[in-house]
């Protein structure tokens, strides 16, 4: 089991979501605990760590950290703004 850090620009990208997506994306980070490459989730290229989940239009950007069992989410934002 792996453990879920946000750093605080991911943070402050949960707290401008709207309610309901609020609640789904939360669900989804969540399950990044038991498995850190759900079905749907590519790697970013050029990097060895950093990945990505789809959640609708929303991007969930990741680093997992497998000598310390964690991973750390960096960014919570609508795909046209997500890898900028």
């Amino acid at each position: 089991m792996y453990e879920i850090y946000l750093e605080r620009s991911a943070e402050k990208d949960l707290r401008k979501l709207r309610p309901p997506f609020f609640d789904t994306v939360l669900a989804k980070i969540k399950v990044l605990a038991n498995n850190p490459h759900p079905r749907g989730s590519r790697k970013i290229m050029d990097s060895d760590n950093f990945w990505r989940i789809r959640i609708g239009s929303y991007r969930v950007l990741y680093e997992i950290i497998d000598s310390e069992n964690t991973i750390r989410i960096y960014k919570i934002r609508h795909r046209k703004d997500a890898y900028k």
